[in-house]
């Protein structure tokens, strides 16, 4: 990693990639979504403050943890005057984002135990398959396309069907 004096305070964009990791693509990105600032020089050439190499490995760290850029930024605009964070600011930003985190991680827990039953199943119902039709508060009555048949019955006068209680179950997958 090559090394910066001391009395060089801003950075190319260049030395800034060098230094941090982060390809100059992301330093452009980063910048254009409000996570660091440059000033550009009269040949209109970015420059950073050497602060700007804390706030990408923090942004590049809460980026690997699973954190979206729009909360980064959120974090960032709420420190004091723009200024870098510290450690005490990390250990205060990781705790509260621990909770979003664990909920994601059981999410994608919930996620891995239904493809694996699904594999197994092979099926792909959309009356019941929890990966094709997650949350179907409305499959409880019957299956989606059947909701404008029942609409139309009811409008019509027309009987309406039996509710998925009573209709005979369908077995999975051939069984």
């Amino acid at each position: 990693m090559p090394q910066i004096p001391e009395k060089i305070q801003e950075l190319t964009v260049g030395q800034l990639a060098a230094r941090s990791g982060a390809a100059v693509s992301a330093l452009h990105f980063y910048e254009s979504k409000g996570l660091i600032h440059s000033r550009r020089t009269s040949g209109n050439q970015r420059r950073y403050s050497r602060d700007a190499l804390r706030r990408v490995a923090f942004v590049r760290a809460a980026q690997r943890v699973g954190i979206p850029l729009a909360t980064i930024r959120e974090a960032l605009a709420e420190l004091p005057e723009g200024r870098t964070p510290t450690e005490e600011d990390w250990a205060r930003l990781s705790r509260s984002w621990r909770s979003e985190l664990d909920e994601r991680i059981k999410q994608l827990n919930r996620l891995r135990d239904h493809l694996t039953d699904c594999i197994g199943c092979g099926c792909l119902s959309l009356e019941t398959c929890v990966l094709s039709n997650p949350d179907d508060a409305f499959g409880e009555r019957s299956a989606g396309s059947r909701l404008l048949v029942e609409r139309r019955a009811s409008a019509t006068g027309g009987g309406r069907r039996p509710s998925r209680a009573q209709e005979p179950e369908v077995p999975c997958c051939g069984d």
